[in-house]
């Protein structure tokens, strides 16, 4: 039972390192936060819903694997190589065309002029709730470019040594 445990702690820290160093990760993340953040407002049924959640989940596994062999092509060798080039290449073309896809079926399912209209009159109606809106998407843009671990390292170059 140890064993498992310990799988899922190296699996988490494994997110957490991804997060803490991929931009690219970061801006999945945040997209998909505000995808269902705002879905509600498409009225969606637990099909449409069941897509978007293993496309959020196959567009970020795609990024860690893309990540991983990054890395291990970067352990690898420090030299240039055609051959690692062309790993990292195409491992990143392959999140691309996730992506896309990912852009396709979301265009697909938020296509509707009336549900953003009454996103927007929501909004309009609620403007505290706009206004934190507003303030999460500036958070979102500073996570996405700085991320978790820049801050971390940030904050704890700022403290002062104890005693």
């Amino acid at each position: 039972m140890k064993k498992q445990l310990l799988s899922f702690f190296y699996a988490f820290r494994g997110i957490w390192d991804a997060v803490c160093t991929e931009a690219h990760l970061r801006f999945h993340l945040t997209a998909a936060f505000y995808v269902l953040l705002l879905s509600p407002f498409f009225e969606l049924g637990a099909a449409q819903y069941g897509v978007l959640i293993l496309l959020i989940a196959a567009v970020i596994a795609a990024e860690l694997f893309n990540t991983a062999i990054e890395n291990v092509c970067d352990l690898v060798t420090k030299e240039r190589s055609y051959y690692v080039r062309l790993a990292k290449d195409i491992s990143a073309a392959a999140v691309l065309v996730l992506s896309i896809a990912a852009i396709a079926v979301a265009v697909v399912f938020f296509w509707n002029a009336a549900a953003f209209a009454a996103m927007f009159g929501f909004f309009a109606a609620n403007p505290l709730l706009a206004a934190l809106l507003l303030l999460s998407a500036v958070f979102a843009v500073i996570f996405v470019v700085t991320g978790p671990g820049k801050i971390r390292e940030r904050i704890s170059k700022n403290r002062k040594p104890k005693g």
